[in-house]
């Protein structure tokens, strides 16, 4: 099991850069917006992969922040694309229910506060993507972002086939013991040293909930970190809070890229 640390690696960052906008020659990323339903709810995800790239590849799920299926999580779904992944970024709010409104999105967040209601959400999603043609179904990993951070830990609470899952200054949701024994993914959680959003109670009760896991997790801390450090808007968003943190998220976004790595080789 792996231990939580804070991860200082200055000496490596101009590496880190490199990596943050290599991509392979030749990709082709794909994009196309894919409608699906949850009962009688409309949803729309964006899809994206490299169709110049042939065979079954690994899968990416990808879960929005509280603001919605927006032009941010599209963009990760495209740069996963570009690294050789199927990336599918889901809806968990409904079609075109995206906005910069704090009211609005805590509105639409507030509505799925229901576990079950989250997680079957995110399952319907999910499930899009491992019937996808391009995808191997027994690669599939799931990250996220704020909200979508802690929708992902939830999905992997409820038992989901999932390899891995990344939450990127997620909620943390502590998981109940029942859940802790339904884990099947490993887990990584990067989070900011100075997030005002997720209290020190919480961060301790999630650290020994996962203590009691059967499987690999790790938390990595990125200091002078806020909320929402890998997202160039939040400094606009005039949230008390969050900023943005370059460092922490090419640092982040690198870390998930070797936790991909380790996770999928021990599938093929």
């Amino acid at each position: 099991m792996w231990n939580d640390q804070c991860w200082k690696r200055g000496s490596a960052l101009l590496w880190v850069v490199m990596l943050w906008f290599a991509a392979p020659v030749g990709a082709k990323v794909h994009t196309q917006n894919v409608a699906y339903r949850d009962g009688e709810v409309e949803l729309e995800g964006y899809l994206a992969y490299d169709d110049a790239q042939e065979g079954r590849r690994p899968g990416i799920l990808i879960v929005h922040e509280w603001w919605g299926l927006n032009d941010y999580a599209r963009g990760r779904a495209r740069q996963l694309a570009a690294l050789g992944y199927v990336a599918f970024a889901v809806d968990m709010y409904g079609k075109g229910k995206v906005t910069k409104d704090t009211e609005q999105a805590g509105h639409w967040s507030g509505q799925l506060h229901s576990t079950q209601l989250m997680r079957r959400r995110a399952q319907v999603g999910l499930q899009v993507l491992v019937k996808n043609e391009h995808v191997d179904a027994s690669r599939i990993a799931a990250i996220g972002y704020c909200f979508g951070g802690g929708a992902v830990l939830q999905l992997a609470y409820g038992g989901a086939d999932l390899i891995g899952v990344v939450s990127f200054h997620g909620t943390l949701p502590v998981p109940t013991q029942e859940d802790v024994a339904n884990i099947k993914a490993d887990i990584l959680v990067c989070h900011g040293a100075e997030d005002p959003f997720v209290p020190a109670e919480r961060l301790t009760q999630f650290k020994q909930a996962m203590a009691h896991a059967k499987i690999n997790w790790q938390l990595m801390i990125y200091p002078n970190a806020q909320h929402s450090f890998t997202n160039p808007a939040a400094d606009h968003d005039e949230i008390e809070g969050t900023a943005y943190n370059e460092q922490a998220d090419k640092e982040s976004w690198q870390q998930m890229l070797s936790f991909f790595n380790e996770i999928f080789a021990k599938e093929q």
